[in-house]
């Protein structure tokens, strides 16, 4: 199966029971770390926007948003969730946008969906050229303590038109977590998909060196839990970097 086929798949599943509860979580962090740097009404890439939850938040808040993923199927409720915001289908290894950008973002580890350094690395340098002199990248990353902890757990959602069961595995060796996914959507009647999304993970030396080498100065790590008190996200670190 494409990898982005597995994302349309995924999308209905992921606006219901996560696109809306992460971006709630994370925004006062946004409050806290990136959005005091910014002008009002900022030119803001959110980058692997996902179902667009953060994107609508941010236009609420009068700023200008263009939302990129590389799944159509995100991105259909992407529309619906920030009618106000600029959407693009493009893949974040690939972009090519104008250095018109304030900031960029990215959250929920979608980063650690690249599973090579050398396409981490191109993100960077893209992310790099969409903005302006002295913009900001805020981002987040699963570190390898968060997939050794909970990298090995199940859990389901289950509801009158859909369910979701995801078993998780990690290989230490590869640095490679696997979800395995199966779903049941009811649409006339009730049809199962199955597939596998990977995430790899990164080690901080590895994530500073491909920030650098892009040409970001400034770069601040945070732990989630033990330096920003999200609850339950030891092991994900967040990066506020300057270009």
């Amino acid at each position: 199966m494409d990898t982005s086929e597995s994302y349309d798949l995924f999308a209905p599943v992921y606006n219901r029971h996560w696109g809306h509860s992460f971006s709630s979580r994370v925004w006062p962090l946004f409050e806290r770390l990136l959005l005091p740097e910014l002008p009002p009404g900022a030119r803001i890439l959110d980058l692997c926007c996902g179902t667009g939850q953060l994107a609508a938040t941010l236009t609420e808040r009068g700023f200008s948003v263009t939302g990129l993923d590389a799944s159509a199927g995100m991105l259909e409720y992407a529309r619906e969730n920030a009618p106000r915001a600029e959407f693009i289908q493009a893949d974040a290894r690939l972009f090519l946008l104008p250095p018109v950008h304030h900031a960029a973002l990215s959250t929920f580890d979608s980063l650690n969906h690249l599973l090579d350094p050398a396409e981490l690395a191109s993100v960077f340098r893209h992310v790099h050229q969409a903005l302006l002199p002295e913009g900001f990248f805020f981002f987040d990353l699963n570190m390898e303590g968060k997939f050794k902890a909970h990298w090995h757990e199940s859990f389901a959602f289950v509801a009158d038109d859909q369910a979701c069961a995801v078993r998780a595995h990690y290989e230490p060796d590869r640095r490679i977590g696997h979800y395995d996914v199966t779903i049941f959507r009811l649409a006339e009647t009730w049809r199962r998909s199955d597939f596998r999304i990977d995430e790899r993970c990164y080690a901080e030396d590895e994530i500073r060196a491909a920030l650098t080498e892009a040409g970001f100065t400034r770069i601040d790590s945070y732990d989630a839990e033990a330096d920003l008190g999200l609850h339950g996200e030891a092991g994900r670190s967040f990066f506020l970097c300057r270009r």
